[in-house]
């Protein structure tokens, strides 16, 4: 079944070209906005070029894309845990400002 699932769809050379260039072209916006004193907007900046990246290569050289609904579930599953772990981790670390500390 997964041969044949995978065999119906081929993605062009071309795309894949494609894919890498903008991955490329990424990658240099991500170095050069590095260079840039943008204040606040630096890390935010490059989380946002950093998850583009990361998107395209999800949904195109692990084959998501064009791939069945079992590979979109588990996709989707897997960045779903991601943001409950870093929720988790960031709620975790937002309160223990709370806390109070002996000798203080």
């Amino acid at each position: 079944m997964s041969e044949q699932s995978l065999s119906e769809h081929s993605i062009s050379t071309t795309s894949y070209y494609l894919v890498f260039l903008a991955l490329m072209v990424g990658t240099a916006l991500t170095t050069w906005i590095a260079y840039l004193d943008l204040g606040w907007l630096n890390t935010p900046v490059a989380l946002g070029i950093a998850c583009t990246k990361a998107m395209l290569v999800v949904l195109y050289f692990m084959h998501v894309k064009h791939g069945t609904k079992l590979t979109k579930i588990v996709a989707v599953s897997g960045i779903f845990w991601l943001l409950l772990l870093l929720g988790f981790t960031m709620a975790d670390i937002l309160t223990r400002g709370w806390l109070g500390f002996p000798g203080k």
